[in-house]
This record gives structure tokens, sequence and C-alpha cells, in this order.
């Protein structure tokens, strides 16, 4: 095995890091936020699980196929973890319905979740082990994502995916208790797995990255794991990640390693859960307008034109005035607007088959303009604030402005009811009532399960591979 921490690569002082990561420092508000980040990711990976992303996924010869213990979610199928990673997470995805942070540029959870438990039923893990590896592995890829974004963001890199594969390779290895050596191995492995374009958003192929970054994260550890060898300067070399990715002098590689878990980037700001299942950059917009809406007695036949304003990084992959698909109707800023305008809120069944060409959200769509917000700078501090205003058909005008908030955060958080509707709503898609409620009532204690096994087996209900036809 390649002696990997014998000279101080960048890599080896971030697996120095994870492996001196000291559990006993974790306070509980962490152990709290983290459950509600995998509950959330639990719920919408399940009712992802129909969708033709993963269906089709399913379809494909080989996959899921191998034997094993890790389940597929929604069904009665044992196979590999790899597998399972695979699977599960393109479904984590697929109706783009999980947390997301301003720091990442995407979302912290998914590439994750899957492959944590994945790999926890493989080896009998305990939830509360399962617990602390995903606090290592937000604290590895959001520390990532500070080096290189907004550069890396706005070249057109899937940060969830290009960024969550070092840190589902970290939570994975420090899972299965890799030492610092072979957890520098695994990240210089994963660099070279690093994938996923903004060029494919508002397609299949979207959640799909995420299945294939949670799965080459593990495999990265798994192989590391066998001393498999890579290169330990693999992020700073000159044809290494940092400069090929983003490129020469565009990243700040130091704050890979400052400040590491002090505090905790799980306890950070400017992360959240969804509230709406759609493109978490359309989020200040449907929120503000919401609470306009609240605020007066304005219908959607009394509004002759809504202007919306958000930051010019949120407007290249949601400035769609004509979605031609579901998915892309997730990508829409005046669609969801249009939806909230209609009807109060945006739900799931509002992407559901052709939903989307609704010809009243389409009429109500067709008075929406969307610009850039010219007070907000490229590198404002907070880039998910929105600014409205609504002309009605009498020359009147409201106008309101909301302040930068990434979903429902630390500083609104969403309630144990509001999680538990949010859940129910997403499980029951693929499981009964009852298991819903189970699953929740038991992801809601994760800590005191000594083995994930015991968890798992409720998210098994019916035969997913046969009958899939989609």
């Amino acid at each position: 095995m390649q002696a990997a921490a014998e000279v101080q690569t960048l890599i080896t002082q971030l697996a120095d890091r994870i492996c001196g990561f000291a559990i006993e420092n974790i306070p509980d508000e962490a152990i709290h936020l983290s459950k509600q980040a995998i509950i959330d990711t639990i719920g919408v990976t399940l009712a992802g699980m129909s969708e033709p992303a993963v269906t089709k996924l399913l379809l494909v010869p080989g996959v899921a196929q191998a034997p094993g213990r890790s389940t597929i979610f929604g069904s009665t199928v044992g196979t590999s973890a790899l597998d399972a990673a695979l699977v599960n997470g393109t479904s984590s995805h697929a109706l783009d319905y999980d947390d997301f942070s301003q720091s990442m540029g995407g979302h912290q959870s998914v590439p994750l979740v899957a492959p944590l438990f994945a790999l926890a039923e493989e080896r009998q893990a305990s939830g509360r082990s399962l617990i602390h590896a995903y606090i290592v592995g937000i604290e590895t890829e959001i520390k990532i994502a500070k080096a290189v974004n907004f550069v890396h963001y706005d070249k057109g890199w899937h940060p969830t995916a290009t960024l969550g594969v070092f840190g589902a390779a970290a939570a994975c290895g420090y899972l299965i208790g890799l030492d610092r050596q072979r957890m520098a191995m695994a990240l210089a492995i994963a660099s070279s797995m690093a994938a996923g374009i903004k060029a494919n958003f508002g397609t299949m192929t979207k959640p799909l990255h995420i299945g294939n970054c949670g799965r080459s994260g593990l495999f990265a550890a798994l192989l590391a794991e066998q001393d498999y060898s890579a290169h330990a300067g693999a992020l700073e070399h000159k044809q290494g990640f940092l400069n090929v990715y983003n490129g020469t002098g565009l990243f700040d590689a130091q704050r890979m390693l400052d400040a590491w878990a002090s505090p905790l980037e799980v306890l950070g700001m400017d992360m959240g859960l969804k509230q709406f299942p759609c493109c978490g950059s359309t989020h200040p917009a449907l929120m503000l307008l919401l609470q306009l809406l609240g605020e007066h007695d304005v219908s959607a036949d009394s509004v002759q034109e809504v202007l919306v304003f958000l930051h010019r990084r949120r407007l290249p992959h949601t400035n769609n005035p004509d979605p031609a698909t579901p998915l892309a109707a997730k990508f829409s800023v005046q669609y969801v607007v249009a939806r909230a305008l209609m009807s109060g809120g945006v739900r799931l069944s509002d992407f559901m088959g052709e939903t989307y060409r609704d010809p009243a959200v389409r009429q109500i769509m067709s008075r929406i303009k969307v610009r850039p917000n010219p007070e907000m700078d490229d590198d404002a501090p907070g880039q998910f604030g929105a600014k409205i205003k609504l002309t009605l058909n009498n020359g009147a005008t409201i106008e309101g402005e909301l302040e930068s908030i990434v979903g429902r955060g630390r500083t609104n958080p969403m309630s144990r009811t509001e999680m538990l509707c949010k859940f129910q709503d997403c499980a029951e898609r693929i499981i009964s009532k009852s298991n819903a409620e189970k699953a929740f009532d038991l992801l809601d204690s994760l800590e005191q399960i000594e083995d994930i096994n015991h968890l798992t087996h409720i998210f098994a209900q019916r035969q997913l591979l046969a009958t899939t036809s989609n």
C-alpha cells in the first residue's frame, strides 16, 4: 500500500481530521438535526421509488442482482451495499424534495444516507454509529465545498455529486473504521470518481448523479479497506481535482482544513429541509409569495403581473417559462409560483403525469416575469433571498422582500408534526400507513437502535422489481 501519510497533502490532512474526530464532543443539537435530516431523506427516498428514474434503472440488466443483505427500499429485494446505494441514492433525489445547503451549492444529505444505510445493514452497525458517520460526511463535503464554491458551481458541476462523493467516502470509511492511511486512500480514490454536470438538471440523470455518487463514495471506502492505492496528492496535484475541476488559482484549499468541526457544519445556518417538492432555488420566491398571499386578500384572477427577483445564481437552472416535462417543471420558477398563486402551495401531485400542462396554470405562468435581483452581488453572503412585486388588475401593487433563507433550517425549523406529515405523504406512496408511522418513530429514536437491520425491514413492503413496467 502506498504510504499516504508520509507526506502531508490536503488529503492526508483531511484524513487526520476525519479519523481524529471526537464523537464525545458532538452536542445534542447536532444529533437532533442529523436525525431530522436522515428522517427527511428516508421519506423522500421512499417517495422516489415509483419514479421513472428508479423504475427504469431497475430494468437495466445486473442492477440490484448481486447477492447481499442491503435493502432496496420499498421492496423485498436484498442486494449488495453497492447496488443498494446506487438505487436508493437515485431514488432519494428523484423528486428533488431533499434538503439543501447554500455552502454546498446543492444537497448535503442524499450523497450520504443511502450508502450509509446500505453499508450499515451489511455490517450490522448501530444507529448511533450511523449518525456519527453522517456528521463526518457532512463536515467533509461542506468543508471541500467552501474551498471550491462558487466557481465550481458556476462552471457547471453538480456539487451534490462532485463534492458529495468525498462526503460519502469519508462517512462510509468512518463507519467501517478506516485508519488514517486508508481514509486518505478512500478520499484519493473518490477524487477520480467525481462526476455530474448541471446540463442534465431537469432530467432523470440528475438523480442518477446521486446514486452514482453514493455508490462511488462507498466503493472508494471499500477499495481502501482492501489497501487499494491512489495518489495522496490527488486534490492539489497540477492535474488533480482542484486544478482540473476549478482551475488554477480558483479555489482556497485552506478552507478545507480550517475550523474543522468547530463548530460542526451540521449546525450550519445555511442549510435546511424542503417544504416544497421542487428545486431549492425556487423556494425563496415560493415562501415570499405565500407570505404575501397570507397578508393580503389576493386571488390568482386579480393578478395582472408577477415580477420575481432572485439572485442571478438561482436563474440559469430555474428561469424556465415553458417546462416540457414534470421534472423540468420542478426547475421552473414560473411554474411553481403559478401553482402557489393558484392553489396556495406546491405539492407532490403538482408534478405528476400531465399536471404541468394544466391550461389554467399555463395562463398564470404567462403573467410571471423572472429577473436577477440587482441589489444582490454575486458574492453576497445570502444568496437565497427574493423580491416579488404583484401588479393587480386595478393597478394596485403589492411588494415584498425575503432575506436569504435556505429551506426550513435552524432559524425556522419544521415541527415534529410538520415532519411527520411530510414523511407520511412521501412514504405512503410506497409503504403502508402503519409502516410509515412505525418507521418515523424508529428513525426519531435512531441513536437507540443497536442494529440498523431492525429498522430497514419496515421499508420493505412490495416487490418493486416484479411490478416495474414504466
